[in-house]
């Protein structure tokens, strides 16, 4: 959540520390799992068990719609990681948690989350205020 291209496309969430890392998973992902039943789920490789970044669904206070959001480590890119874990986080939102709209949100110049977003089906909708003082993002959807 330091690397460079985390900070330009999702933010600073502020993790220095380990205690800073602990604070942030649990009033964040853990918090989401205990009040909606899912949240941001950790990636790895199965057959190594090695981490290499998260995808899952987020409720945000700015959004209408249950969102999702992936993040992976910079040597994982373009091997279709992203791909598999957000194809597989659509259905479960569909399928298993019975979501009729899912939607997705990234930095207007986040050409390779674009891609993805536009990949597993979403449509772009439009450019909306998310995150307090920053700029506006583009927003995509994809209805059930």
């Amino acid at each position: 959540m330091n690397d460079p291209a985390y900070l330009r496309f999702i933010g600073d969430k502020g993790i220095r520390t380990v205690s800073d890392a602990r604070k942030y998973i649990l009033n964040g992902p853990a918090h989401s799992y205990e009040h909606y039943g899912y949240g941001l789920y950790l990636t790895e490789l199965k057959k190594r068990g090695e981490p290499i970044g998260i995808c899952g669904l987020v409720n945000r206070e700015s959004l209408e719609d249950v969102d999702i959001g992936f993040a992976f480590l910079p040597q994982y890119w373009a091997q279709g990681y992203a791909h598999e874990s957000a194809a597989a986080v659509i259905e479960y939102g569909k399928n298993i948690i019975g979501l009729k709209r899912i939607v997705a949100v990234t930095a207007a110049d986040n050409q390779s989350s674009i891609r993805l977003i536009e990949k597993i089906g979403m449509r772009f909708e439009k450019m909306a205020s998310v995150f307090a003082d920053q700029p506006d993002v583009k927003l995509f959807a994809a209805e059930f």
